[in-house]
């Protein structure tokens, strides 16, 4: 058994039981935002959304964005190729702030 489990992907529109405005502007923003072609293609979308769905690390997001890529027309090389850069930007995020040790390091007289 699981924390996650993939039945419950299902159920995300139940994020309404109690506020059911809420949930609907929710849903009226996110359709607009990935569900449609715009500036960006429904594709480069679902590319960008699966990247990050690996970066927050989401399994519900990493299992719909990976149907939604496919059905899009990515291939699994451009899908792992978008997960790497997201990974490679987490990894650039986490070591600039070296900078800011660094800083502290100076202000110590330790460098």
């Amino acid at each position: 058994m699981s924390y996650y489990e993939e039945k419950d992907l299902a159920r995300f529109g139940e994020i309404g039981a109690f506020r059911q405005d809420l949930a609907d502007k929710f849903f009226d923003y996110y359709t607009a935002a990935t569900g449609t072609d715009g500036a960006l293609s429904k594709r480069e979308k679902a590319l960008i959304a699966l990247a990050l769905a690996h970066a927050k690390q989401c399994p519900y997001c990493i299992d719909a964005y990976t149907t939604q890529c496919l059905e899009a027309g990515a291939d699994p090389e451009q899908m792992t190729e978008a997960m790497h850069v997201a990974a490679a930007m987490e990894a650039g995020m986490a070591l600039v702030h070296g900078v800011q040790m660094h800083n502290a390091l100076k202000k110590q007289g330790a460098m």
